[in-house]
């Protein structure tokens, strides 16, 4: 049996908080892998902005070096919106000898009774809520909770930087940030990180 973690996300884009939160959840509970699996049509959240092709390839980018990540793209190749129901029935369906171990923050352990037949869900695998400051991880549904050191960075501040012509290096990684800057996506300026300084000229 492999124990295999789950960390569902839009990735609009990957940073680092990600990869923080999911190295130390997978290294405190054992886990073999953990799958990145982004969402195609998120029911809870606006459009992202970057398309699925982009949020793939930053994903892959973001993950390639660490030997248990992986990236799993189940969702992005269902059509509408991504519920996590339908997911783990085939993710079981596919892998029934192996565990699978569901992710979350800890502003979504408070939203659990609001998923998509949440009760059911509840029945078929094991929620893994991360403790973070501010957030309460009070709820009725069974979920094993994980202490974790964290950075507090989100998706959308990072998107505001990048328009805003703000660095963002050290929040992504690298390699996100390169195919962020080639591919021009969030507005990105090319003058961020090629701006010439007085020492330069």
């Amino acid at each position: 049996m492999v124990n295999i973690g789950i960390f569902g996300g839009t990735f609009d884009p990957p940073h680092v908080g990600h990869l923080m939160l999911v190295e130390q959840v997978r290294s405190q509970l054992n886990l073999d892998e953990v799958w990145f699996i982004p969402s195609n049509e998120p029911p809870h959240k606006h459009a992202a902005r970057a398309s699925v092709e982009e949020r793939l390839q930053m994903v892959e980018r973001a993950i390639k070096n660490n030997p248990s990540f992986r990236l799993n793209t189940i969702e992005v190749k269902r059509e509408g919106k991504s519920y996590t129901i339908d997911t783990i029935k085939s993710l079981k369906a596919a892998f029934p000898n192996d565990q699978f171990f569901f992710i979350i923050g800890a502003d979504e352990v408070a939203y659990l009774p609001k998923w998509h037949r949440i009760d059911e869900l509840a029945k078929l695998i094991q929620f893994v809520g991360v403790k973070r400051s501010g957030y309460s991880l009070e709820t009725s549904y069974p979920v094993s909770i994980v202490n974790i050191l964290g950075v507090d960075i989100s998706s959308s501040a990072i998107r505001d930087r990048i328009a805003n012509g703000q660095s963002v290096k050290y929040l992504v990684p690298d390699a996100v940030e390169d195919f962020i800057k080639e591919r021009n996506i969030y507005g990105y300026r090319n003058s961020q990180v090629d701006r010439k300084t007085p020492a330069d000229e």
